[in-house]
């Protein structure tokens, strides 16, 4: 073995423990069909100012899914269901209570003066997060948009000893005396807990709902293949494995082997990948991983034939590997391509489900490609490199 070889199997090796720490440290995350998790109907409402009309539902559902986002659920579904009508469902997440809060309050943030008028809304925040006031009390600190800062620069000049009250959905928060010109930050006060400072922090972050949202229904999830069923298709799963792997060591021996080695690799590889993008696991994921297996098996049967097909024209053993190699990059990089470029269209304009598909097929596309063409290929040139004329027979030669 050369003395380059022997360090890119050592990189392929820290590369397979960093994989192995990564799937044990970050647990993948599970779709809604695998985890379970809330689903939510919400219909929107007509009020005294705006009635409800197709651009009304949609903004909502913009604003809805920008909510979604803050929480950090991966991978939700969010879809309009008629002409007013928005589903939610949002996989491990098991209290409908605070999705509902978060998702359905309109979270209308208004700055009013002693008069009544309102002199300015939370849609002039630039940004809010949560944390304590002076004392110590949960808050939201605000920083204000241009034309933000410059109304409550206005208005708080014009109202000096006075109050402003600041009022969510018309519910007053607090109703602090002005001490002071204020200009591009701020801070809402009279909020009962931290939780819910995060929660109003994340509403005002996303934009409130032009219109109320009511919420119809709310359900808790359960996977839908169930906890038997989930366990026989691991089981289901591993020996479709393991037979593939059989197969690939009883008709290509040596080279079987290697290629079975590769095949680990690439596992860790996809999941390390997926976990590590908190990419989520859901049905058609877990076809998109079987399909991708499928290609990475496919892969080293072309690679495989070729050098057999070398080695009957008279080359030895070493350039008929490189050579076999050099003839089945152009086939297998021409048919992942076209693949890669499918799942990408199914990402970019796919929903939900579709998406996870996509993601799944791309990361073992990509994995599956770099082990048939780099890890096959070093293990194999490692092990003939040291001795080619003994090993040409387990080529088919």
């Amino acid at each position: 073995m050369t003395k380059a070889n022997m360090w890119k199997l050592i990189g392929i090796l820290v590369l397979v423990v960093a994989c192995a720490l990564t799937v044990y440290y970050r647990p993948m995350n599970l779709g809604l069909d695998l985890r379970g998790g809330t689903r939510l109907v919400l219909e929107a409402q007509d009020t005294d100012t705006v009635k409800v009309d197709d651009d009304a539902v949609m903004r909502a559902k913009e604003v809805i899914e920008r909510r979604v986002d803050q929480m950090g659920v991966a991978e939700p579904v969010i879809y309009r269901q008629g002409d007013r009508r928005v589903v939610v469902e949002l996989a491990g997440v098991k209290d409908p209570a605070r999705a509902k809060r978060i998702i359905g309050e309109t979270a209308l943030l208004e700055f009013k003066d002693e008069s009544g008028k309102v002199v300015m809304t939370g849609a002039d925040l630039k940004s809010a997060t949560a944390g304590t006031d002076e004392y110590g009390r949960p808050a939201v600190h605000f920083e204000l948009t241009a034309e933000g800062a410059r109304k409550f620069e206005t208005a708080t000049r014009e109202n000096l000893g006075r109050r402003i009250a600041i009022l969510l959905d018309n519910q007053m928060l607090s109703n602090p005396q002005v001490q002071a010109v204020i200009r591009d930050k701020g801070i809402i006060q009279g909020i009962e807990s931290m939780d819910k400072a995060k929660d109003l922090a994340m509403m005002l972050r996303a934009g409130a709902l032009p219109v109320p949202m009511k919420l119809l229904h709310s359900e808790v999830l359960e996977p839908i293949l169930g906890r038997e069923s989930i366990q026989q298709s691991l089981v289901a799963g591993i020996v479709g494995i393991g037979l593939v792997l059989l197969f690939m060591l009883a008709f290509y021996r040596l080279p079987g082997l290697m290629a079975d080695i590769a095949l680990l690799v690439y596992g860790f590889i996809v999941l390390a990948a997926m976990a590590g993008l908190h990419a989520t696991l859901s049905l058609p994921g877990i076809a998109g991983l079987i399909l991708s297996v499928g290609m990475a098996v496919d892969a080293n049967v072309i690679i495989f034939e070729r050098i057999k097909e070398e080695l009957r024209y008279g080359k030895r053993l070493r350039a008929a590997i490189e050579a076999g190699h050099e003839r089945a990059f152009t086939c297998i990089l021409d048919s992942n391509i076209t693949t890669l470029i499918t799942a990408v269209v199914l990402y970019l304009y796919g929903t939900g489900p579709v998406r996870g598909f996509a993601v799944t097929l791309s990361i073992g596309i990509l994995a599956s490609m770099f082990t048939a063409i780099v890890v096959t290929r070093l293990i194999m040139s490692a092990v003939v490199d040291r001795n080619p004329d003994r090993y040409v027979r387990y080529f088919g030669a």
